[in-house]
């Protein structure tokens, strides 16, 4: 996966050179780089933190549950260059901001739709090798496994970002990160990977898993 790590930050080379989506820095080097800010995206904390099992590659084919106005989105655009990344999000304010992205960059599909009914988007999207989930609801995990079943690629693989408190504020993190692991398994998904995003993000935790059945 071609990220890079400069003088503490994480980046990717910018696919189109001279425009920032969300006022990111611009590094100027043999190409231009976007520093990837890690308070605004969860994968960029994950990578921080050593998530090290992820393989984006130029071609890969990438359903992104949750896109919001493609902060996330765009640096995923920026490495699956020949691929393609289809940007689910709920709000139709939102929504358009990346239908506006979509227009700079061509490999971003844009989709108004709701992750807890995947089949709304089911002739539009297809077969990925990443499921990426960002979708802050007590049902997180449940529609993360439905798109998984749905969209993943027989060896693909999914990328599960859970927001401890938007599934319980009462019960502590680690305990609630336990139980959404136990569902995954009891569903037949094999966890690769776990990565916590403190600093960056309190009570959250990235899960990649791929299918094992």
């Amino acid at each position: 996966m071609k990220v890079y790590f400069k003088d503490g930050n994480v980046a990717t080379k910018n696919l189109t050179p001279g425009i920032s989506v969300y006022g990111e820095e611009l590094i100027q080097e043999d190409v231009e780089y976007r520093i990837w800010n890690p308070r605004r995206s969860k994968l960029a904390a994950a990578l921080l933190n050593g998530l090290e099992n992820l393989d984006l590659q130029e071609t890969s084919k990438v359903l992104y549950l949750g896109a919001s106005t493609g902060t996330t989105v765009s640096h995923i655009s920026d490495i699956v260059i020949d691929g393609r990344v289809y940007a689910v999000e709920f709000s139709p304010t939102t929504a358009k901001k990346l239908v506006q992205l979509s227009r700079q960059r061509p490999n971003i599909a844009p989709i108004l739709g709701d992750a807890t009914k995947p089949k709304g988007y089911l002739n539009i999207t297809e077969k990925t090798d990443l499921v990426y989930c960002d979708v802050a609801q007590p049902t997180q995990t449940e529609l993360f496994m439905r798109n998984m079943n749905l969209f993943s690629t027989d060896d693909g693989v999914g990328l599960l970002m859970i927001k401890a408190r938007s599934i319980d504020v009462v019960q502590k993190p680690k305990k609630i990160f336990k139980e959404q692991e136990k569902k995954l398994k009891e569903k037949g998904f094999k966890i690769i990977e776990k990565v916590k995003l403190e600093p960056y993000e309190k009570d959250h935790i990235a899960l990649l898993v791929e299918k094992n059945f």
